[in-house]
């Protein structure tokens, strides 16, 4: 009979010694009255769950909150110091980048070498390794020294390794969040893969959209505590109405000097010269994108959207050679990297005066955001030159800027919440009255 539940935590605490000074340690090692030298630190207090077998289980929660302790003991790393666990089937686990990895060897030494671990015969790793090779997708560095790797190369073989193994339990914590987008978007088809094979799979994230993307249930960890365990939608709905509820806070307790004077606030600059981050650029260089910002309806900078809020995106380019027909605009992606919405000025039926060389051109894209799932979304702003269907890139930034949409008044059924008016239609009304009234 298959077990219904393939991990059971039952009142689980751990807690570690914290000493204030090294030699702390070595008194409370060599007092025979047993003093104590040290103070408690619990990671986790009572803790208690069940995962069923073939379910995508999620925890969330703080930096600190317990999260990757709670695996580590899941996995048989840690011990608890208090209460019991049971497991059942094989487990690989990437949780930290590189671990499991010696960093004096080669790739492809450590893919035979954390394979044999998770219980591969040689044979099997012969059969499988030109398919981790393949999907980690490394190149010649395959035969280099871990040590000379990038922190996402590495998680691309520990990810690898990890998914060509077969396990029954695959455990990830947060270690994709170092990924490009590429990498992370094939991650996320082959755990969608993995689940519709039957694989259980506990996974750990700040990205709210992966959760709610994959996560059949989920645990909020707060301070080494359950704060809520259930269904994704919900658990991820009180989760970010508390960060949200803890940033106004935060807002609060700073000194007034600290606080932005929206009264004094002289808006956006006219040209705007920062641009967050660029994973990808081109086009042929006639003109370019000098910088890229999100602005509320006053001109303050926003670093979270609000649904059903107006949004201001300011984009501003300046040409190096005559642009005939500028076209200037801007792509939403959500966060598995998918094209979401995009706009543009020709699209907006906006007509721009051909740009000489020197030339700068500011254009303010009003937005009136709709209620959409909490997840990251990223903004990559683009010029061209001629129109819709003939045209040729100046210069494109993949992923300029990137922030977190805030959580909706209710829950968002599917990507997003439709603008919709609902009424009684009369005729109907009428008719049902007059069977009610027959009878």
């Amino acid at each position: 009979m298959v077990p219904p539940y393939v991990a059971e935590f039952h009142a689980v605490s751990k807690s570690y010694p914290i000493y204030r000074r090294p030699s702390d340690r070595l008194k409370e090692l060599l007092t025979f009255n047993r003093a104590r030298f040290h103070t408690d630190f619990w990671a986790l207090h009572n803790v208690s769950f069940d995962i069923k077998k073939g379910e995508t289980f999620c925890i969330i929660g703080e930096n600190g909150s317990g999260k990757s302790t709670l695996l580590q003991i899941l996995t048989g790393i840690l011990a608890p110091t208090s209460g019991t666990t049971k497991t059942q089937g094989k487990i690989a686990a990437l949780l930290e980048l590189g671990s499991g990895f010696n960093p004096e060897f080669t790739g492809r030494d450590n893919v035979y070498l954390n394979a044999s671990i998770l219980g591969l015969s040689r044979k099997e790793i012969d059969s499988r390794y030109k398919a981790i090779e393949e999907f980690a997708e490394i190149g010649e560095f395959i035969d280099q020294p871990v040590k000379t790797y990038s922190s996402g190369m590495s998680v691309r073989l520990a990810f690898s390794v990890a998914i060509h193994v077969d396990p029954e339990i695959l455990l990830v914590d947060e270690a994709l969040a170092v990924g490009d987008i590429y990498f992370r978007q094939r991650c996320m088809r082959k755990v969608h893969e993995l689940r519709s094979r039957g694989i259980t799979i506990v996974f750990v994230s700040h990205s709210m959209g992966d959760v709610k993307a994959i996560g059949d249930r989920t645990m909020w960890l707060d301070r080494g505590v359950i704060r809520e365990l259930g269904t994704t939608d919900t658990v991820v709905s009180k989760y970010l109405a508390a960060m949200v509820e803890k940033d106004s806070e935060y807002l609060e307790l700073k000194p007034a000097s600290a606080r932005p004077q929206h009264d004094a606030f002289a808006g956006p600059p006219e040209v705007i010269h920062t641009i967050p981050n660029i994973d990808h650029r081109h086009g042929d260089g006639r003109a370019e994108v000098l910088g890229i910002g999100l602005f509320d309806e006053h001109g303050r900078p926003q670093h979270l959207l609000t649904p059903g809020s107006h949004l201001i995106v300011r984009i501003s380019v300046k040409a190096h050679e005559p642009v005939t027909c500028p076209n200037i605009g801007f792509m939403l992606r959500n966060h598995l990297g998918i094209d979401f919405a995009g706009t543009n000025t020709i699209r907006e039926k906006l007509e721009l005066p051909p740009m000489a060389p020197g030339d700068i051109y500011t254009v303010d894209f009003h937005v009136n955001l709709p209620t959409l799932y909490p997840a990251h979304f990223s903004f990559s702003p683009a010029i061209a030159d001629g129109t819709l269907l003939h045209y040729k890139m100046c210069d494109w930034i993949d992923n300029a800027i990137t922030v977190q949409m805030g959580h909706s008044d209710g829950p968002i059924y599917g990507y997003m919440h439709l603008p919709c008016r609902v009424e009684v239609n009369s005729r109907l009304e009428s008719k049902s009255e007059e069977r009610l009234a027959a009878r």
